[in-house]
């Protein structure tokens, strides 16, 4: 790739806004450190315009909005009505958002088929939407147009763990029992058929491509690292306590409540903290919990916390304790590798994947006892040899911002790209 000319992409990101979080956060991380390595033109979502504008982003030169909303707008207020309360039924939003989507590629053709059939492109890499049920015409269109199409990352629709029914039904995932429906979808398989690369953030989705596109696919996790949000590192006070913290929504299957019965032992002995860093319904009975088992000084609820600032108190810990059983692609985890905090994860999903790449410990999925006499044993280990926590902490840290800041992220997606084009004959194994 040594002296490689700049790569002339245009980059689908429906979602990509610099003010919001999740996805859209990812796609504007993304393709903004791509800027760094290719000229990028971003085509995005109407939504998004007015937050790339204030970011500094020149309409027509650096990106396009993309006016959907005669389409998508009432798709998402259907998806609104449907899923079931705020924060649920994700599989449901998924599934009308998918439905909707094409139309959104085919406006992007309308506006950019002649530049495309023109030249003006070397690649269409389509980064956003994440969903691996979300797709269009595009694909099919450029390799008409004899322009390369990247996919990817795509991520999602990862099983829910057998032991976890209940929490799949308060999450009103009814919509996900048939999920693998969307493998019918009409544009799915010519997708794969014309994308020269697909790129896959978790080992499941690369396990849901047909085989016969096996050779195109490429793991790479699809969150990232700010290094400004989290540049820190731990430096948890040297008292004798172990210092955890848990991030996410307070919702069941994310395992707040195992993360502060596991700690119990220690909690009631003064022999840890336990910082929760997040907002949602099960707050209040949680706070029941800590009263009932007369633990509140060692527990402190921040309630939600600004993306920006959550380092500023993570970074007072050393272990990251977050058993969440259906997590994709593990964003939370990631960032506390930033910090240097030590991950304890279940191992189910991105998180898992994470920690085996740059180290932490792992429990075994299972029934919610198991998961939490294993979270038990694992932080009593660690609160007897505080250095264990610290090297653990240190070894993700360095291999978390070697490997997944989003700087380092574009350098190996470059090479993807030009794999892609052709001038680099070995598949790329960035991850």
């Amino acid at each position: 790739m040594n002296g490689a000319p700049r790569r002339r992409i245009l980059l689908i990101a429906e979602a990509a806004n610099p003010e919001w979080v999740s996805v859209p956060l990812v796609g504007w991380s993304m393709a903004e450190a791509l800027r760094d390595v290719a000229d990028v033109h971003i085509v995005t979502q109407i939504r998004n315009r007015d937050a790339f504008l204030r970011a500094g982003l020149i309409e027509g030169r650096d990106f396009t909005p993309i006016d959907s909303e005669r389409v998508a707008a009432p798709a998402y207020r259907i998806a609104g009505l449907l899923r079931g309360g705020s924060g649920k039924g994700w599989t449901t939003v998924t599934a009308i958002q998918s439905l909707v989507y094409p139309h959104f590629e085919r406006l992007v053709w309308r506006h950019f088929g002649k530049a495309l059939r023109r030249g003006d492109y070397d690649i269409v890499h389509r980064l956003t939407p994440l969903s691996p049920t979300a797709y269009g015409p595009l694909a099919r269109l450029c390799r008409k147009a004899g322009v390369p199409f990247i996919l990817g990352p795509l991520n999602g629709g990862l099983p829910w763990p057998e032991q976890f029914e209940s929490e799949r039904r308060q999450e009103k995932e009814w919509l996900s029992y048939i999920r693998n429906l969307y493998r019918l979808l009409p544009n799915r398989r010519a997708t794969f058929a014309a994308a020269r690369a697909i790129i896959a953030g978790s080992r499941h989705t690369a396990s849901e491509v047909p085989p016969q596109f096996a050779e195109k696919v490429i793991y790479m996790p699809e969150n990232g690292i700010d290094p400004a949000r989290f540049g820190e590192s731990a430096s948890p006070p040297n008292d004798g306590i172990l210092r955890l913290c848990f991030i996410g929504r307070l919702v069941p299957y994310k395992g707040a409540d195992m993360a502060i019965t596991a700690a119990l032992p220690l909690l009631r002995g003064g022999g840890a903290h336990l910082d929760i860093l997040g907002e949602g319904p099960q707050r209040a009975q949680l706070e029941a919990l800590v009263a009932r088992e007369g633990v509140g000084a060692a527990v402190t609820f921040h309630g939600w916390v600004d993306h920006a600032h959550i380092q500023n108190i993570a970074s007072r810990c050393a272990v990251f304790l977050f058993p969440s059983v259906r997590e994709f692609g593990g964003g939370a985890v990631l960032e506390a590798m930033a910090l240097g905090l030590a991950p304890v994860v279940v191992d189910h999903g991105g998180p898992g994947e994470l920690v085996a790449m740059g180290g932490g410990i792992a429990v075994p999925v299972g029934d919610r006892s198991s998961i939490i006499d294993a979270l038990t044993q694992t932080l009593r280990r660690l609160a007897s040899d505080a250095e264990e926590a610290a090297a653990i902490g240190r070894a993700a840290q360095t291999w978390a911002r070697r490997k997944l800041t989003w700087p380092a992220k574009a350098k190996a997606m470059a090479t993807i790209y030009e794999w892609v084009l052709g001038n680099d004959t070995e598949k790329p194994h960035p991850y």
